[in-house]
């Protein structure tokens, strides 16, 4: 599909975030990888959403920066399919196993604000897994750690490679760099498990 100009993104984004809609964001190069959800809250640089995966359960929160924003589907045969999973995710009571809508719930200033910093100091304070993903890789290359480190300009990360867990690696990774984060879910749990039994960073 086409890519949408940046006001056509923010305009779609906050269409969805009023109508309480399922969509699709298109912010990989690669067109095969997109993430589901709904938006949650939207400031000047970022949105936040909660993220969907293909079972149609909770797959954590999302902030993703709108101007690597390519496009934005909704109405798609795969948001429909989705749409139906979580019918079932409910039925049988797997739709949020990690009681994101909860913390959101619990937490409403997360949702205002300055959301970045608002994940960011979330998982920092907490001591909590983060999947970053930055300009420069495009969402070919995540990065699975934690951040022990953090001021007004970058973040500093003791992150892992799944092919290669000879031992933790550290980056800093600028806030102006940061294409997209991952916290509260799947992917953060898998990356704590792995910290705490490989890495022995509880």
């Amino acid at each position: 599909m086409e890519k949408m100009n940046h006001a056509d993104v923010r305009a779609q984004l906050t269409i969805a975030r009023q109508q309480g809609t399922l969509i699709e964001v298109h912010n990989i190069p690669d067109d095969s990888y997109f993430n589901v959800g709904f938006v949650l809250a939207m400031d000047p640089q970022f949105c936040l959403m909660i993220s969907i995966d293909w079972d149609g359960k909770i797959n954590g929160l999302i902030v993703i920066r709108t101007s690597s924003i390519n496009y934005i589907a909704k109405g798609t045969d795969y948001l429909m399919s989705i749409s139906e999973k979580t019918k079932v995710a409910h039925e049988y009571g797997y739709f949020d196993i990690f009681k994101v809508q909860d913390f959101v719930d619990a937490h409403p200033e997360f949702v205002k604000g300055d959301l970045l910093n608002n994940v960011l100091n979330d998982s920092y304070e907490n001591k909590l897994p983060v999947v970053v993903g930055t300009d420069q890789y495009k969402g070919s290359d995540d990065f699975q750690g934690m951040i022990v480190d953090r001021d007004r300009i970058k973040i500093s990360l003791h992150y892992f490679n799944e092919k290669d867990l000879s031992s933790l690696w550290e980056y800093d990774i600028l806030l102006a760099k940061i294409d997209y984060v991952r916290v509260r879910g799947t992917q953060a749990a898998t990356a704590q498990q792995i910290l705490n039994d490989l890495f022995r960073t509880e």
